[in-house]
């Protein structure tokens, strides 16, 4: 949620060796459980504000379930799927507002 995104294009060497696929998230480091044990939702929200990003949210569970810090490093995936070429770096974009349901 406070982390950014990438746009990556596919490689002609991905189609081969991936069918043309490459990571479409970080992949979680924690479960949603150990996550509610170690993140508040209340705490999150005003951290993404001290960041600039909005967030609305139907409840504080989810928010806490998905905190960035649940997650890998996002910019390490991104760079690792450049790096073997199974998509080219295009952009990076960062949050301005998020929503979760």
């Amino acid at each position: 949620m406070g982390t950014a995104s990438y746009i990556l294009v596919g490689t002609s060497e991905a189609e081969k060796l991936s069918f043309g696929s490459t990571a479409h998230g970080a992949g979680r480091m924690m479960s949603r459980h150990e996550a509610l044990r170690r993140f508040r939702g209340e705490k999150i929200k005003k951290e993404m504000e001290d960041q600039g990003i909005e967030l609305k949210a139907t409840s504080w569970r989810g928010v806490a379930e998905e905190a960035s810090g649940a997650y890998k490093d996002v910019d390490e995936v991104v760079n690792v799927s450049h790096q073997v070429g199974l998509g080219r770096l295009v952009a990076r974009v960062v949050p301005v507002g998020v929503m979760k349901g």
